[in-house]
């Protein structure tokens, strides 16, 4: 195989043949195609795109790069929900122990947080003594435990995704949809649940802005699990406004914790039970308890509480608090006609519940709390917003990111689009 063969192939619009892919992605791994080749590969995917028989391909092969868990030794089937990023998307935290309340094992790999989307386990790591990095042994320790276990993915897990994924940040080959939903599901896979269920956010706080980019990536993605003999659905749910009221580290765990003991916003509760039950449906379970009543009578908090214990956290402990905080008030009376998602995202970022770069640290007490929702009535000169910060210098800048991001009318408007949006797969 030569690389400039390769290239020029998929430059010229032709399909890739399974060995050309199975070579290329084994090849970068091992570090004998150069960076501008691969970079040159990537943008000519982007321009030219993928058949569903090459992205699943390049999926395998981003697969064989690396490890591959199995849960067979497990009394339980294995079922996994995996979101594209939001604001306020806390949904994991309350989802993984209700779905294991109803009987499925939920191995959830997850991430953190990058620009002015927020991380899994940038929030659970404000809980004191809580630990992100397990190995294989106590991820089914936990398991076993629990039911459930959120975590770090190990480096052996396609390794061929983390230095193609470095590649595409630089060389503006982000937004090729083979090439997003090839990696995340190469980890999914590997992750080796036999079910999985798609979050793929819509709206000015997603990746995704429209529903027709986000309606290809879920179609992409539920292709290429299914052709991996992984039940795969997708929803595609707003993300124009937050998703919930708050926006942040420890304050995401806080509402969490309200959501696992009965209570909690309403968007939040809605999508964990929407969710839940397709996570059940797709691991074969319709029949299981409702993770609705899982939340209502106390077995998910139970699970939650044995999940944080056995990975080292105290699910009592007092969250962090931030040092210093500033009201952001209703300009008028009336009923919120819009609050973006964005520019909340931005604002948490800006006051340290974020990070610019992967090895940027995260400040746990960081975020922010939304009064109001989207349809909400307010009034002139009560509190919408509080601002949360360790250094009170980040106040100003998080401001200004909110600068035209809220706006009050007479009433609501009009297109304020449901939660969830759509069913793929």
């Amino acid at each position: 195989m030569d690389a400039i063969d390769v290239i020029r192939a998929k430059r010229d619009g032709g399909e890739l043949t399974p060995e050309q892919i199975d070579w290329a992605v084994a090849a970068y791994t091992r570090g004998e195609i150069a960076e501008e080749q691969m970079a040159s590969l990537a943008m000519a995917i982007l321009l030219n795109g993928m058949t569903r028989a090459e992205v699943s391909r390049w999926t395998q092969a981003m697969i064989d790069s690396g490890d591959r868990m199995d849960w067979s030794g497990l009394d339980r089937p294995t079922t996994d929900k995996h979101s594209t990023g939001g604001v306020g998307d806390k949904i994991t935290l309350p989802l993984a122990p209700a779905v294991a309340a109803c009987g499925a094992a939920v191995p959830q790999l997850s991430g953190r947080g990058l620009g002015h989307t927020g991380g899994t386990l940038d929030k659970l790591e404000s809980i004191p003594g809580w630990r992100a990095s397990l190995s294989t042994e106590e991820m089914l320790g936990v398991l076993r435990e629990a039911g459930a276990v959120v975590c770090a993915a190990g480096s052996g897990l396609a390794p061929a995704d983390r230095r193609l994924y470095a590649l595409r940040d630089v060389t503006g080959t982000v937004e090729s949809i083979p090439l997003i939903a090839s990696s995340i599901m190469s980890k999914k896979i590997a992750e080796g649940t036999g079910a999985l269920v798609l979050d793929v956010k819509v709206g000015s706080g997603a990746f995704m802005k429209t529903p027709d980019t986000a309606r290809e990536l879920a179609e992409t993605m539920v292709g290429i699990g299914n052709d991996h003999g992984v039940r795969t659905v997708a929803l595609l749910t707003a993300m124009d406004r937050p998703l919930g009221n708050a926006v942040g580290n420890a304050v995401e765990v806080a509402e969490s914790v309200e959501v696992l003991a009965g209570g909690g916003p309403p968007d939040v509760v809605e999508l964990t039970v929407a969710l839940g039950r397709e996570m059940l449906a797709a691991a074969g379970m319709a029949g299981a308890k409702d993770p609705a009543d899982a939340l209502r009578d106390g077995t998910a908090m139970d699970v939650w509480r044995r999940m944080i214990r056995a990975q080292g956290g105290d699910p009592l402990a007092p969250l962090p608090v931030a040092r210093e905080s500033h009201e952001v008030f209703a300009p008028s009376s009336g009923v919120l006609k819009r609050l973006d998602a964005f520019g909340v995202g931005v604002a948490a970022w800006r006051l340290g519940a974020g990070r610019a770069r992967k090895e940027d640290p995260v400040s746990a007490g960081a975020g922010i709390i939304c009064h109001a929702k989207p349809g909400d009535k307010v009034t002139k000169g009560r509190p919408l917003l509080s601002l949360y910060a360790d250094d009170v210098s980040r106040i100003p800048r998080a401001l200004e990111a909110l600068e035209g991001a809220v706006e009050v009318g007479e009433s609501a408007a009009a297109d304020l689009e449901p939660l969830i949006l759509q069913r793929v797969g």
